[in-house]
C-alpha cells in the first residue's frame, strides 16, 4: 500500500526498555540526539540524572553500540546478589559511605586493568606487552580476576574478600598486605585503602606507558540500572554515596585515559545527603524534554520503522489527524503525557495499536480518545509503581481526586486530606510526619502529579522549579492522570440542562402586547428577571481575577446555557406557547444554589472567588422569593 494505511501498518515507535530497543534496532535508527548525550560523550558531565523512562538507559545502550565511542565502553549493571554485597559491605575505621566507595574503586580497577590487558594488542597493536600492562595481567590471574566474562557479583565478592584481608599484590612488589606503605595499616579500612592505591597506581601506571590519554579518547566506564538495587535504606544510600566518591576519584587517578559516566534516577539522587554532595554540582546534568523535543523524537522513530520518506507535515496530518477536540494533534498528545520518551512511545503506539484493531486506513480521532483513556489508566498505576519505594502510600492519594474537577484549590485538598489522614497514618506510621497536607502537596508535585498556578501558567515539576511556596493556593492534576481519574472538567460542577416542562398550547402568528392577561405579564417578567440575574453573575465572574481561568470559563459556560435557556423560554412565549415560567425560574435558581454550594466545596471562595460564590447564593435567592412572590418580580437584579 502506498497511502496512509501502509504506514500505519509500519508504524511502530520503539519498545519501552533501552535494552529491547537497541536488539530491535530501533534505537540505532531512530535516536535522537540530545544536549544530554552530546554532554555524557563530551566529558562535560559525569552524572546523567533523570526521571524514569527519561532516556538515561538509551544514552547509556547507544553509548555501547559498536563503533560509537571509539575509546571503548565497559557496562556495569548490579544485580541483586551484587547489590546485596555492596550494602553489606564495611571495613573497620570507615564510614560506610567511604567503605563502599573502596568496593566501587576495586570494580572500577579491576574493569581498567582487563581492558588495557586486552587493549594493548588489539587498538596499539603490540606483539609483547610493556611491563606495566604484564604486571597488570599477573594481578588478574592471582587474584581471579583474568576469566572473560565474570560475573559482577563473583567480583565483587572477591574484592569484598581482598580488601577485608588481604589482595594478592606480590605482581606489583608487595609480598603481603604489611608491606603496603612500609608498616602495618592502623585499621582494617586504612589497610584496604593502601592495598587499592597500589593497584590504582599500577592501572595508572599502564595507561600513561601506552599514551591511552594522548593517542584515543577515554575508557568509558558505564553505571546503569542502579534503581533495581536500591532500597531508600541508609545502606542503599551509602551504596550510591559510595559510587559517587569512587567515580569522581577515578578520574584524578587515571586521567584522561578512563572516565566514569554514571546514570541515576532523580529521585534516587535527590534523597542524598553527604557533606561532599556540593562539588557534584558541576557533573550533573538533568534529562529534560520538551514537546518539541518529543516530537522531534516521534517523527525520528516513525521514519525508521515506516520509511524516510515520511514527512513531519505526512505524520501529523494525513498518519495521524490534523487535529484532536479542536487541538493540534501533537500537542494534544505531548500535553497529556509526562515529558520523557517512555511515555510518549507508549502512548503513539497505543494510538496506532487502537487504529489497526478497528481496521481504520489511517489513525482517526477516535483511536486518539480511546488511546488517551488506556494511556491514562496506565499511568496513573506506573507513577505509584515508579514511586513505590519512596512514597508507598502515593496510590492511597490518588483517591482525593477521583470524580472531582482538575483544578483543586489548597483548602479544598485539605479538606479532603483531613478525611483520609487517620487512615494514611494507621497504615504508613514511618511516613506519618510527612503526610500532613503541606506534605502531601510537595510530594504530588514532586512526582508531577500536580501542578501549581503561576502567574498566567500552571508550572509541573522539573527543571529549575522551585517547590511549592506557602501563599501557593492553585493546584492541576497533570492532563496525563484527568481521564484515569474522571477529572476531565475543571471543576465538579454540574452541567445545566434546559427544562423539558413547555408544550404547545396556542401558537399564533402575532402576539399583541396589549391583550396579554396578567399570568401571561407575570410569565414574561419572571423570565426577564431570570435574564439580568445570569447577566448580574457573569460580570461577576469577569471581575473575579482571583478564580481560576479554567473555573471563570466552565462557569460562564452554565450562566450562558441558563440565560440561553429564557431566552428560548421567551421567544416561546411571545410564539403564543404556554410556558411553565415560575417552574423555569425555580429550577434556574436550584441550579445556581448547587453551583455555589459546588464552588464553595472547591475551594473558590478564597479571595475574589468568594464574591462570585455570593453573588450566584444572593440571585438564587432573589430569583426564589421572586418566583413566589409577587407578579412585579420584587426587586431589581443587582448591576453592579
Amino acid at each position: 500500500m502506498t497511502g496512509p494505511s501502509g504506514v500505519v501498518e509500519r508504524l511502530y515507535f520503539g519498545r519501552e526498555d533501552a535494552e529491547r530497543d537497541m536488539s530491535d534496532g530501533l534505537l540505532r535508527e531512530g535516536f535522537l540526539r540530545t544536549a544530554a548525550y552530546d554532554a555524557a560523550v563530551s566529558g562535560r558531565k559525569m552524572l546523567i540524572i533523570g526521571r524514569k523512562g527519561s532516556g538515561k538507559s538509551a544514552i547509556c545502550m547507544r553509548l555501547t553500540a559498536d563503533g560509537v565511542h571509539p575509546g571503548g565502553t565497559a557496562l556495569i549493571t548490579p544485580d541483586d546478589a551484587a547489590g546485596d554485597e555492596i550494602r553489606r559491605f564495611e571495613l573497620q575505621g570507615l564510614t560506610g559511605d567511604t567503605a563502599k566507595s573502596l568496593i566501587w574503586r576495586y570494580v572500577f580497577a579491576v574493569q581498567a586493568a582487563r581492558h588495557i590487558v586486552a587493549h594493548a594488542k588489539r587498538v596499539h597493536g603490540l606483539r609483547r606487552l610493556p611491563r606495566p600492562v604484564r604486571t597488570l595481567r599477573r594481578f588478574l590471574r592471582a587474584n581471579g580476576e583474568s576469566a572473560d566474562e565474570p560475573r559482577l557479583y563473583d567480583r565483587l565478592l572477591r574484592g569484598v574478600t581482598g580488601l577485608q584481608t588481604s589482595l594478592s599484590l606480590e605482581a606489583f612488589g608487595v609480598k603481603a598486605a604489611v608491606d603496603v606503605g612500609g608498616a602495618p595499616p592502623a585499621s582494617e579500612g586504612a589497610r584496604a585503602a593502601r592495598q587499592l592505591e597500589v593497584v590504582e597506581r599500577g592501572v595508572a601506571e599502564a595507561f600513561a606507558d601506552l599514551d591511552c590519554a594522548g593517542s584515543h579518547a577515554p575508557l568509558l566506564l558505564l553505571v546503569d540500572q542502579l534503581e533495581q538495587i536500591w532500597s531508600s535504606d541508609p545502606d542503599s544510600n551509602a551504596m550510591v554515596i559510595g559510587l559517587l566518591l569512587a567515580a569522581k576519584h577515578v578520574s584524578g587517578a587515571y586521567g584522561k585515559a578512563l572516565r566514569c559516566l554514571l546514570f541515576l534516577r532523580a529521585d534516587i539522587y535527590d534523597t542524598l545527603n553527604f557533606s561532599e554532595g556540593d562539588k557534584f554540582h558541576s557533573e550533573e546534568l538533568r534529562i529534560q524534554w520538551t514537546a518539541t523535543g518529543l516530537r522531534d523524537l516521534a517523527l525520528a522513530r516513525a521514519r525508521a520503522s515506516a520509511g524516510a520518506e515520511l514527512t513531519g507535515d505526512r505524520l501529523w496530518r494525513e498518519v495521524f489527524p490534523p487535529a484532536v477536540g479542536g487541538e493540534d494533534t501533537a500537542d494534544f498528545l505531548f500535553g497529556r503525557a509526562l515529558p520523557r520518551p517512555r511515555d510518549a512511545i507508549q502512548y503513539l503506539n497505543a494510538c496506532r495499536d487502537t487504529a489497526v484493531e478497528r481496521e481504520h486506513e489511517s489513525i482517526h480521532e477516535s483511536d486518539v480518545l480511546l488511546a488517551t483513556r488506556q494511556f491514562s489508566e496506565w499511568k496513573l498505576q506506573d507513577l505509584a509503581k515508579e514511586y513505590l519505594v519512596t512514597h508507598p502510600f502515593l496510590a492511597q492519594l490518588f483517591v482525593m481526586f477521583q470524580n472531582t474537577g482538575y483544578v483543586v484549590m489548597r483548602s479544598a485538598l485539605e479538606a479532603r486530606f483531613d478525611t483520609v489522614a487517620e487512615t494514611l497514618h494507621r497504615q504508613y506510621p514511618a511516613y506519618a510526619e510527612g503526610l500532613t497536607a503541606p506534605g502531601v502537596v510537595d510530594t504530588l508535585y514532586g512526582v508531577g502529579f500536580l501542578g501549581v498556578r503561576r502567574g498566567n501558567d500552571v508550572v509541573y515539576t522539573g527543571g529549575a522549579h522551585v517547590p511549592v511556596q506557602p501563599h501557593e493556593a492553585e493546584f492541576h492534576i497533570h492532563p496525563c492522570f484527568r481521564p484515569a481519574l474522571g477529572a476531565t472538567h475543571a471543576i465538579d460542577l454540574h452541567r445545566y440542562e434546559p427544562r423539558a416542562l413547555t408544550h404547545l398550547l396556542l401558537r399564533s402568528s402575532s402576539y399583541p402586547s396589549a391583550g396579554v392577561g396578567p399570568a401571561v405579564r407575570r410569565d414574561f417578567t419572571l423570565l426577564e428577571e431570570l435574564e439580568r440575574s445570569c447577566n448580574s453573575i457573569q460580570r461577576q465572574v469577569g471581575r473575579a481575577v482571583g478564580l481560576p481561568t479554567e473555573t471563570r470559563a466552565q462557569l460562564s459556560q452554565q450562566v450562558v446555557r441558563v440565560m440561553s435557556d429564557a431566552s428560548q423560554a421567551l421567544l416561546r412565549l411571545r410564539d403564543g406557547e404556554a410556558v411553565d415560567a415560575h417552574g423555569h425560574v425555580l429550577a434556574a435558581a436550584q441550579y445556581f444554589t448547587t453551583v455555589a454550594a459546588q464552588l464553595l466545596a472547591s475551594g473558590v471562595d478564597d479571595g475574589s472567588g468568594g464574591s462570585v460564590v455570593r453573588r450566584i447564593e444572593d440571585e438564587a435567592r432573589r430569583l426564589t422569593r421572586t418566583a413566589g412572590g409577587s407578579h412585579t418580580g420584587g426587586g431589581g437584579s443587582s448591576n453592579s
